[in-house]
Formats: C-alpha cells, sequence, structure tokens
C-alpha cells in the first residue's frame, strides 16, 4: 500500500539530502493562478454578485445573502450536540492558554542618553480568517484561526466558509456554532478564491481586509499567492503532511493509526515514516492493511498511501533519519523513538513536533493547545505555524534629542554622501544652521 524508499548505504552529502529523493505531493499552485486570475478580477469590478456566481457554480448552491444572519449562528451553537460543545470549548480553553503567553511587549532600548528606539507591537486592524468545507467541515479551524486573533487584540475579525447545499446555502452548521462560541459575529458563506477575493477587495457586504489565514484547496493558495500584497497572508497551506521518525522501540500499531489519521483528510494527504528498522518497515504495513481495511474513509486513505507523495523511508541511523525529515520539513512531525525528547530537541524543521507515544498529531489538531495552522510543501523550513504573531506587526519608534542627534549626526552625514544621497545629510545639517553641529 505504502511504497518504499531506501536510503540505507547512501552517502548523504553535507548541507542535507536532496529533498527531490524526498515524497512529496503534486502542488502545482502556479498553474492554479491561471483558473483564479480571472475570477479574483470578477469579484474586484462585481463585487457580492460575483461571489455569488462563482459559488454556485462550483458550490452547488446561491445562499440568500453572503452575510450569515446572526440567528443562524445563534441557532446552530443551541443546536450543537453537547459533547461536541464541551470538545470546544475545552480547545478553545487549551489553545487560549498557550496562545496568550505569545503576546509581545513593547521594548523600549536606550542607544546613547536622550536617544531611544522603542519597538511596539501593534495587531492588525482587521482580518479575514478562511475554513474550509470540501470533504469535511472543520469547526477546529475556526478556534485555531479565531483564537490567536483575538488575544493579538485584533478588532476586526471575519470568517469564510463555503456555502453547503444540504444546509440551504450556509456554511456547516459546526462551524457557525464555532464561531458563535468565539463570539464571532461577521461570518460569511463564502469560499474558494472567490471568498479571498471578497477579503481583499471588499464589496458590498463585507469590508476589505489587511490579513488573511486559513487553510484552504490550491485554488484558495493560488489565490493567496495573487494577492499577497494587496493583503497579507499566513501562508499557502497546500495538502496536510505527517512524517514519523521511529526506530524498533515505536508500536507499529500507533505509527500505522498515525499515518491513517492524516491520510483520512485528502486522497493528497502526504504520510511518511522514516525508520531505521525494516522490521518497524514491516510490521507497520502489516497494521496498515488492518487498520485501512476498517476505516470509514478507506478509500481517501488508500489513495493517500498509495500515492507519490507517501513512503516508508529506510536509513541506516537516527541520524540520517534526522538529515532526513529536516530535509523534508513535514507539516507535522512526530518522533517516536528511545529518547525521544533528546530526538526531538535536534530537530530543525517542522510546523510542529510531537514527542513519543502519547502525543499524537490528532491531538494537536484538537485540544493540544499547539495551533494546527501549519506550514506545508517543505515551507517549514522557513516559515512557522499561526501564531498570535502572526497577527501583529513591529513598528520601530525612534527618539531622539537634539544633543543625541548632534553626537551622530557626522556619521550620518559620512554615509549619506557615500551612497550619494546628499539630501539624506542635509536633512541632518539644517537642523543645526546647515552647518557642523555644536
Amino acid at each position: 500500500m505504502i511504497s518504499r524508499i531506501d536510503l540505507r548505504g547512501a552517502a548523504f552529502p553535507e548541507g542535507g539530502i536532496d529533498r527531490d529523493l524526498l515524497p512529496r505531493a503534486d502542488f502545482d499552485v502556479e498553474a492554479a493562478l491561471e483558473a483564479v486570475r480571472p475570477i479574483c478580477e470578477d469579484v474586484r469590478h462585481r463585487g457580492s454578485a460575483a461571489v455569488l456566481d462563482h459559488g454556485e457554480r462550483f458550490d452547488g448552491v446561491r445562499p440568500a445573502s453572503l452575510r450569515v444572519p446572526a440567528e443562524a449562528l445563534r441557532t446552530a451553537l443551541a443546536g450543537l450536540d453537547p459533547a461536541v460543545r464541551a470538545a470546544l470549548e475545552e480547545s478553545v480553553r487549551r489553545a487560549r492558554i498557550v496562545h496568550r503567553e505569545q503576546r509581545r511587549t513593547d521594548v523600549t532600548t536606550q542607544v546613547v542618553p536622550g536617544g531611544t528606539v522603542t519597538e511596539r507591537w501593534v495587531p492588525v486592524d482587521r482580518v479575514g480568517l478562511y475554513v474550509p468545507g470540501g470533504l469535511a467541515a472543520y469547526a477546529s479551524s475556526v478556534v485555531m484561526n479565531v483564537v490567536p486573533a483575538q488575544e493579538a487584540g485584533v478588532e476586526g475579525i471575519a470568517v469564510a466558509s463555503p456555502a453547503q447545499k444540504e444546509f440551504g446555502g450556509l456554511p456547516a452548521p459546526a462551524i457557525l456554532a464555532a464561531c458563535e462560541l468565539l463570539g464571532v459575529t461577521e461570518v460569511y458563506a463564502a469560499g474558494g478564491s472567490q471568498a479571498i477575493a471578497m477579503f481583499a477587495y471588499g464589496t458590498e457586504d463585507c469590508r476589505p481586509v489587511s490579513l488573511v489565514t486559513g487553510p484552504g484547496n490550491i485554488y484558495v493558495a493560488a489565490a493567496k499567492r495573487l494577492l499577497k500584497g494587496r493583503i497579507g497572508i499566513d501562508a499557502e497551506a497546500g495538502p496536510t503532511e505527517i512524517a514519523i521518525l521511529a526506530d524498533d522501540s515505536a508500536d507499529p500499531a500507533f505509527v500505522a493509526a498515525d499515518l491513517i489519521s492524516q491520510a483520512e483528510h485528502d486522497p493528497l494527504a502526504a504520510a511518511v515514516l522514516v525508520t531505521t528498522s525494516p522490521g518497524l518497515a514491516d510490521a507497520v504495513d502489516k497494521e496498515l492493511d488492518v487498520q485501512v481495511a476498517a476505516a470509514k474513509h478507506r478509500e481517501r486513505i488508500t489513495a493517500a498511501l498509495s500515492g507519490r507523495q507517501s513512503a516508508t523511508v529506510l536509513v541506516d541511523t537516527l541520524d540520517q533519519g534526522l538529515e532526513v525529515v529536516d530535509s523534508y520539513a513535514a507539516e507535522h512531525l512526530e518522533i517516536q523513538t528511545a529518547d525521544a525528547a533528546a530526538v526531538a530537541a535536534r530537530v530543525r524543521n517542522a510546523g510542529a513536533v510531537f514527542v513519543g507515544a502519547h502525543a499524537p498529531v490528532s491531538l494537536g489538531d484538537y485540544c493540544a493547545g499547539s495551533n494546527h495552522v501549519l506550514p506545508t510543501g517543505g515551507c517549514a523550513c522557513h516559515s512557522s505555524g499561526l501564531s498570535v504573531q502572526s497577527f501583529l506587526r513591529g513598528i520601530h519608534v525612534v527618539d531622539y534629542s537634539r544633543d543625541a542627534l548632534a553626537e551622530v549626526a557626522a556619521h550620518v552625514v559620512t554615509l549619506a554622501n557615500a551612497e550619494d544621497l546628499p539630501a539624506h545629510g542635509e536633512a541632518v545639517r539644517v537642523r543645526f544652521g546647515g552647518g557642523e553641529p555644536a
């Protein structure tokens, strides 16, 4: 079901293994740009009517209005299964504990007497949070987007999620219930690239935002790439990924279950096992056969596990395994080895790291307190997951007295002249009567 890549005996080059040797899903955002460009332009020029038209085309339903009525939010929460509500409340509670600790404080540094630089942390004024609604309704993604925005102090929060034919043109009730639970009243029945364009350009129903966050399909990612600059974005999220670094101490049933848990998301989901143990690899294969056969979404899971994006990678040593997972830079990385904490401490590239046999990715998806909006497609080597920091901007405030400026004025003038920007120097000299500061 899952292919193998045998790197045992291979020479690992200095600087890390070639990422092209590792499995990865086909996710050509550049090609999708041409599909979303006319949609985004249409929304720019026709506003809400274009959002509704494209939504009807792709989702098969036209909501009565883009803005979800407040009564629909209240009804969704009132009708939510009490056990689901309790689980969401616990997810919110734990996420707030973690994200509240991420708040930044302003720092003032005295550079010289009379000269200070203060770094102020200011939240963006308005954000658009995208919540997918394709193969599953991700109420948990409402939590993961909204909580850090709220903890950052963002005042304007809007959520968009695709209209669902089975719910009369409203987003899935669980998504609406999560919004109501979190106090988010501005919710739109809009999905895909047209929702991102709505956030970027604004329409009669929705004011434009400064930042868009949240996962989505390839067309959502393409729209985010196209409109980046007009709006800030968190990342171009692709199909979900799990990598597991394991040795012969790992329980094959646990490993197989965790690979399946992410394969369940999407036929393009990636599941990668990196191990020093051929015996474990064989045992995991057997467990996959048994567990997949019993899974509700076995067709989707089988497609993901048998796709080119999934594989078992055999290595000689844990050091080589670490090189592989650092090169792969997974969205989710589990460490199921002896002394897992020490091994996890050596990981450099991952969206989130899950340590030991009792920290499965599923825990992070819902109730660990961590955020599950994470970089995919190898982007964890340069990008971070969603956090309070994602919604903050650092602003430097420079405050110098006359004496403090006078002390450094000659250096400013010298550097300005060296760069052939004499007016820069004159902007200092004029403050001292056009001459050298006394």
